[in-house]
């Protein structure tokens, strides 16, 4: 697609023209984990399936999931419904989802842990990732844009390594301290498969990728330098150099202004996700203008609902007005929000009431 058609294309989708560094009034909005358990309709939908991997690995069922909360709420965008850990079960290590305990992985707990894994994503494991983005793809209007993503590698690795999740991630702390060399190997295995993933993901119907790094916080200075930024780099230029143009959101969870305003910067990236307890005004400056900001709505604060949550909704339209920006959460919708206040939300943020 030449560039006067990409722009055609992008006219009708707000998303993509906030990702192209235009302001529009009013921005687009969508919300992680939008489709989810607060939708009785996805819970009678993943009823259907004994497992959550099952779920996420099954076209038809993941499409319909991801096209759920584009009928009840005409978000401007939809995310495709997966997971960040399809890219360990790719490379050979089995992930499993215990009721209310989370993800379960054998643990890496030494470097000879990782002799067990592929270089490469596994031929086909992904490809019902990829049909199910094609079928949603194909049942979106022209107005809504199609999201695709994986998790950074930093996090990645600190649940492959780990066996499941855990507070400060210390155990994958701990194994890059004691063996950096193959933690090194372990973060080069993940920036290829994050590229080779969100690259397969953009030819199946993806019009934007975003990289997940939900731990990038817990990471001391030099840390999040060699394991968050720069591995987020590579994938942002590894993925532009494959697909020019190709529209990234970078979300390192929890990080400073200006570790955002860094990531923010990097080539190959044109849109940066605030977490909910970033400072609105000092990422309204350090960041620039021209790169989209999504975010940071409290989650909790769409649960309670109420003056509160459009009084926040009011600020951050204000503090982002005249600049790209993408309303969001800071992080993933939780599962007892009534969808009336999500219905609400929409309409603040549209001016519809």
């Amino acid at each position: 697609m030449d560039r006067m058609a990409a722009v055609e294309a992008n006219q009708g989708k707000r998303l993509l023209q906030a990702l192209d560094g235009h302001a529009t009034t009013p921005p687009p909005v969508w919300m992680m984990r939008q489709a989810g358990r607060y939708l009785p309709e996805y819970r009678a939908l993943r009823a259907t399936t004994s497992s959550f991997m099952e779920f996420c690995f099954n076209p038809a069922k993941a499409a319909e999931a991801t096209l759920q909360p584009i009928r009840r709420f005409g978000f401007d965008a939809a995310i495709i419904f997966s997971d960040i850990l399809v890219i360990p079960q790719a490379l050979g290590q089995p992930v499993t989802f215990e009721a209310g305990e989370g993800p379960r992985l054998a643990p890496i707990e030494t470097p000879e842990g990782l002799k067990a894994l592929s270089d490469t994503l596994e031929a086909g494991v992904l490809d019902p990732v990829y049909e199910a983005l094609d079928r949603v793809k194909g049942a979106l209007d022209g107005q809504t844009a199609l999201i695709g993503f994986c998790g950074a590698p930093w996090t990645v690795a600190s649940y492959m390594i780990a066996g499941r999740g855990t507070p400060d991630q210390a155990p994958a702390r701990i194994f890059a301290y004691k063996h950096p060399d193959a933690f090194a190997q372990l973060i080069d295995v993940l920036v290829r498969a994050s590229i080779d993933h969100l690259d397969r993901q953009i030819g199946a119907g993806a019009e934007v990728v975003q990289v997940f790094d939900s731990w990038a916080s817990v990471l001391p200075a030099p840390e999040f330098e060699a394991w968050s930024f720069q591995p987020i780099a590579r994938i942002a230029a590894g993925l532009a150099a494959r697909r020019p143009g190709a529209k990234l959101i970078a979300f390192p969870r929890g990080v400073s202004a200006r570790q955002s305003a860094r990531i923010a910067a990097l080539p190959g990236v044109h849109g940066v996700g605030l977490d909910t307890a970033a400072d609105l005004e000092s990422c309204r400056q350090a960041i620039p203008s021209c790169v989209a900001v999504q975010g940071n709505l409290d989650p909790l604060l769409l649960l309670a609902g109420g003056p509160a949550l459009e009084a926040q909704i009011d600020r951050i339209l204000e503090t982002f007005a005249g600049r790209p920006h993408i309303f969001n959460l800071g992080h993933g919708v939780l599962p007892p929000t009534p969808i009336a206040h999500v219905e609400r939300l929409v309409a603040r943020v549209r001016r519809n009431g």
